[in-house]
């Protein structure tokens, strides 16, 4: 990771500094995408076999769980069936927990004004796969949409290596209550759950995570007419670390690897007052590095990454806030000072112990959060994700007379007679 003064860039320089990969925006990947979507779009089950079979390995398959289920049961350990136990409960828990409650406002006599939420009747759920299925990306993703009350949950996720789906995520699966997954995956995966593709039904909102792939193939259906929404854009990983000169190098250097070995399009910043801090990073990151197992894509990463020596915390959590990262690290004495101070991150980790991977697994909140600066504006999945809230308004006789002069008075400024005359027939037919 190159070490970067703040006070030595010029605008141009702190621009670059802090820049996501550039494979991420890729007119060549996202003409890709776009020419499978609408393949897909067009073709149905034929366009997302074919593409499927080309870069999947093999044609999309709907495969029951419980039995590969119960073959994951047999061949984990007690301590790993407990890990992920502990997860499914703390998720339960959190999202539970976070259910809105209905309001219901009288805002004037006789007239009141609710606000109650009803789920979402079928989603659609992406969970990368391929080499290292992600099956607690299953449960952040359905946990709460349980949680929130819907009834259909399709999930699509790439074949394992050799085929066929892997066990751990068929038991994630059967824990959520889902009884079967599709073996497909990218573009062509979101395009399938986008305007259904065979059995694959179509789905009225997409969520879920993946390479830059898969997070344009969602933004891009979105954008078509009758398309899906999407959770957030989600795309490859960030963390970003504010660390004082007090924090740990080899826990700062650890949590920044811990998100590099995700993707080579991952990136992973450290911004810090103190210059020595920075260094002791840098010194210990490729030794921390060597002897992982998925070195080669950590080490891509981290030459995206970048250490960036600032004046002061507060400065650093500014940058931070332009940054605006899926994963904000607080590695400092007094986090909570900081923590009032960001407006912009997908979730934020507050003091040396709290490790991104415990929020990665199960401290309970989802860990599927907005990627690419979309943090400024977007939020990360929570059952609130899953809900639609719908108003309710109930008029008393007496209060439909009291407000159908002034609804009609405005009506009439906007031009919109049948609106006014509306209004006024509520004078005219209500029995005073």
């Amino acid at each position: 990771m190159r070490i970067l003064v703040w006070s030595e860039l010029d605008e141009a320089g702190r621009r670059a500094a802090l820049a996501r990969p550039a494979q991420r925006s890729d007119p060549l990947l996202q003409a890709s995408v776009r020419a499978i979507v609408d393949d897909v779009r067009a073709l149905g089950w034929k366009a997302a076999a074919a593409h499927a079979l080309r870069l999947d390995g093999e044609s999309p398959q709907r495969v029951p769980v419980a039995a590969i289920a119960e073959e994951a049961r047999r061949t984990l350990t007690t301590a790993q069936l407990r890990a992920i136990d502990l997860a499914r409960r703390n998720i339960i828990a959190f999202h539970k927990g976070s259910l809105p409650a209905e309001h219901d406002v009288e805002t004037m006599p006789g007239l009141r004004v609710r606000k109650i939420w009803r789920p979402i009747d079928r989603v659609g759920l992406y969970v990368p796969g391929g080499a290292t299925p992600l099956f607690s990306t299953l449960l952040m993703l359905a946990l709460p949409a349980r949680a929130a009350g819907v009834k259909e949950i399709v999930v699509t996720t790439p074949p394992r290596s050799g085929g066929g789906l892997d066990p751990v995520l068929a038991l994630a699966a059967d824990l959520c209550g889902i009884a079967s997954v599709w073996t497909i995956g990218g573009a062509q995966a979101i395009a399938a759950l986008a305007w259904g593709a065979g059995d694959i039904p179509p789905v009225p909102k997409i969520c879920g995570p993946g390479n830059a792939y898969v997070a344009e193939a969602k933004t891009y259906a979105a954008s078509l007419p009758g398309g899906p929404a999407i959770d957030m854009p989600a795309g490859p990983s960030e963390l970003l670390v504010v660390a004082d000169g007090e924090a740990d190098p080899r826990l700062v250097a650890a949590d920044l690897l811990s998100q590099a070995e995700h993707d080579a399009s991952a990136q992973v910043i450290l911004v810090t007052p103190s210059a020595v801090l920075a260094e002791a990073v840098a010194a210990v990151l490729p030794g921390l590095a060597n002897d992982l197992p998925r070195r080669e894509i950590a080490e891509a990463a981290l030459a995206n990454g970048r250490i960036l020596v600032v004046g002061t915390l507060d400065e650093a959590v500014e940058i931070a806030n332009i940054y605006a990262p899926e994963h904000l690290s607080l590695a400092v004495a007094d986090p909570e000072s900081l923590v009032a101070t960001v407006r912009n991150a997908g979730a934020v980790f507050a003091g040396g112990c709290a490790a991104e991977t415990f929020g990665d697994y199960l401290a309970g909140s989802s860990h599927v959060l907005p990627t690419d600066g979309a943090a400024r504006a977007w939020s990360g999945v929570s059952v609130h994700t899953f809900l639609k809230a719908m108003t309710v308004q109930t008029v008393s006789a007496e209060a439909a007379r009291a407000i159908a002069r002034p609804a009609a008075a405005l009506a009439r400024l906007e031009g919109l007679e049948a609106h006014a005359r509306a209004a006024d027939a509520r004078i005219e037919e209500i029995p005073a």
